[in-house]
């Protein structure tokens, strides 16, 4: 029982960070129908860029944690303004090679930058451990955890409850009705890469002091949250933050009972099965129409 208890410990703790990766996909698709293929950067570049600023500039931890996030945001929001917006035909497979493209440009970005050496950062509390039938429960898993539900119930109260996030919800729907009500389609697109890199960073901040990080760190945590995303259901946040726990805790398992290679398989074998039986993911509709 301690061994399975430590095991789902851990895997809840990945999974959580897989399901903030998950969400800033769910918002982007969700607005935009459009994915990201470089949110793993995103990430990295919030992770690398709190360690800058708290250990190198030795910026209160507080004030280094808000200003990650915004400068990866003022980071999507130039992707999305110079990238995305200046695209003389947008179709689908063009915008998504753009983001290819960038994942590339950003990793490179963040090599010549902080090099190819991993960096760390401290923990953030210091409090013990809390010990819970033998296992270990760390202060820090348990930070991530709050911080991860309190952003899903963060964004579901946005999108259902405020103005702008119903008209972003709107102008998803149909670019042409959102037009003729009203509604500005170009900035809820931009909003809604401003919300999914920002969300991305946070993901980065979390994992920074229960992880090394480097410049290449994106590329498989964006896979991972994108695997979360699809089994949950590409475009839904309860669904991203279900898919994250599943694939985390299948992941700690696999890699405990059976074998630590089986890890990264594990999520990708997850990937094709639920792409195979339900496309749509778990909490995604039954029934698929391509228009």
């Amino acid at each position: 029982m301690q061994e399975l208890l430590q095991y789902i410990f851990s895997g809840l703790t990945n999974g959580a960070i897989y399901a903030v990766i998950a969400l800033g996909f769910s918002i982007l698709y969700g607005a935009t129908r459009l994915i990201n293929f470089a949110h793993g950067e995103f990430v990295m570049l919030g992770a690398l860029g709190l360690i800058t600023l708290w250990q190198g500039l030795k910026i209160p931890l507080a004030i280094a944690l808000v200003l990650a996030v915004l400068g990866v945001a003022l980071i999507g929001f130039l992707f999305e303004r110079l990238a995305i917006r200046t695209v003389s035909r947008p179709e689908p497979i063009v915008l998504i090679i753009i983001t290819v493209g960038a994942s590339i440009f950003l990793r490179g970005v963040g090599m010549l930058v902080w090099g190819k050496d991993a960096h760390s950062a401290p923990a953030f509390f210091s409090f013990a451990p809390i010990d819970v039938m033998g296992a270990k429960l760390l202060a820090q898993s348990i930070w991530i955890l709050v911080v991860v539900v309190a952003l899903t119930f963060a964004l579901h109260a946005f999108f259902k409850k405020t103005l702008v996030g119903k008209a972003m919800t709107a102008a998803s729907i149909s670019k042409k009705a959102a037009w003729l009500t009203g509604i500005p389609y170009e900035w809820m697109i931009l909003l809604a890469f401003v919300l999914s890199t920002a969300t991305g960073a946070v993901a980065g901040v979390i994992i920074t002091p229960i992880t090394m990080c480097s410049y290449d760190m994106g590329t498989l945590l964006g896979l991972k949250g994108f695997c979360s995303a699809m089994l949950g259901g590409l475009g839904s946040l309860w669904g991203a933050l279900a898919g994250g726990i599943v694939l985390g805790v299948l992941e700690s398992l696999g890699a405990g009972f059976l074998s630590s290679g089986y890890k990264d398989a594990i999520a990708f074998g997850l990937l094709l099965a639920i792409l195979y039986i339900r496309p749509s993911g778990i909490f995604g509709a039954k029934d698929l129409h391509r228009f």
